[in-house]
């Protein structure tokens, strides 16, 4: 391996701010994140005190040296390591135990050009971005920035529909009645606009696929999914993944022809869906819990990633909990299509 190459390392706080560094293989993460002028915890330097231990979510590494009282075998088998010790292997994704205020750093602004305005149907609408330093941006498949509505004082959270490696950014919006980026989107958007965007932000996002994945999406709750989806074109997964995607009415179905797409180009990749409302002409009338059982969590032995309303996301846990099946992982996002700002709670939780 040699020592010129360098690899990508996110490192993800615990205010949601990710920020991105290049480190070399004969460097420690935490040498490169000094030299990226983001001080992650840090006492000791010598693997020694602890002050560093971070989760490693995803890809290889050296772990380099330290004694117990720094880290345990169970830790490091768990996937905690030591940043001031550690080398990589390959590209990882860190969570680091501080907010990035306490790292003195915060994130990044874009600027950004609106390049297409897509009206799917009459509940939902999408949008794509010319960004003017794309370079600039990395992010997770799955994690969202804050947008500043043109002609307002209000910012709106919405997740990227497109993969990291696509030059064009897409995001997917609710219409909602005096919705302030939904009275944008219908009323005033033209190709051209400019706006600023803030990010990336968030912990929901796509780690390594070790084990078979159940993907859950509610709404327009199908936006960080379809980025997950695009990352794995470019690193398909050797274990099946399902979606399950489940809308209230007919005309807020979107991206079907884009899911049929995924179905032929990523190995395992299949996918349901389902309409809430009975006159439906969807096959599956119902919600998502109806079409979820043990089998589908696959006994257990599978991850689940889902983003929704709070009540769909609620459910789906109490459905789950009512299998007696803890899945080996479970990510969410609950959002809230409002005329207020959307909150958004994101979270790792057993079922």
């Amino acid at each position: 391996m040699s020592p010129s190459m360098s690899f990508q390392v996110a490192l993800n706080f615990e205010d949601g701010i990710t920020r991105f560094i290049e480190c070399r293989p004969d460097e420690t993460v935490a040498e490169a994140s000094y030299k990226a002028r983001i001080n992650i915890p840090l006492d000791c330097r010598d693997g020694a005190c602890g002050t560093c231990k971070s989760l490693c979510e995803s890809g290889s590494y050296d772990g380099g040296d330290y004694i117990d009282e720094a880290l345990s075998d169970d830790e490091a088998a768990d996937g905690y390591c030591l940043p001031c010790q550690m080398t990589p292997h390959s590209d990882l994704v860190l969570s680091i135990p501080s907010s990035s205020a306490a790292a003195k750093t915060a994130a990044a602004t874009h600027t950004a050009t609106v390049a297409e305005v897509t009206h799917h149907s009459a509940t939902t609408v999408g949008f794509t971005l010319d960004l003017d330093d794309r370079d600039a941006l990395d992010f997770l498949p799955g994690q969202y920035v804050n947008i500043a509505v043109p002609g307002t004082d209000q910012t709106r959270s919405y997740s990227f529909s497109s993969g990291p490696d696509q030059r064009r950014l897409s995001f997917l919006v609710r219409i909602v009645p005096g919705g302030a980026m939904s009275g944008y989107l219908t009323e005033r958007a033209r190709v051209g606009d400019r706006l600023e965007l803030t990010g990336p932000m968030g912990s929901f996002y796509l780690r390594e696929l070790t084990r078979p994945a159940l993907l859950l999406a509610g709404g327009t709750g199908l936006a960080p999914l379809l980025s997950m989806l695009e990352r794995m074109t470019r690193q398909p997964s050797a274990h099946p993944v399902h979606l399950i995607y489940g809308v209230t009415t007919d005309q807020d179905l979107v991206h079907l022809d884009n899911l049929e797409d995924y179905a032929k180009v990523v190995p395992g990749f299949t996918f349901d869906h389902c309409v809430a409302d009975p006159a439906s002409t969807a096959r599956n009338k119902g919600f998502a819990t109806g079409l979820m059982d043990a089998g589908t969590l696959h006994d257990g032995d599978g991850d689940v990633y889902l983003c929704g309303p709070p009540a769909m996301v609620e459910a789906v846990r109490g459905h789950i909990t009512s299998l007696g099946v803890a899945p080996a992982s479970f990510h969410y996002e609950k959002f809230t299509p409002a005329a207020a700002p959307e909150p958004r709670e994101t979270a790792e939780a057993a079922a």
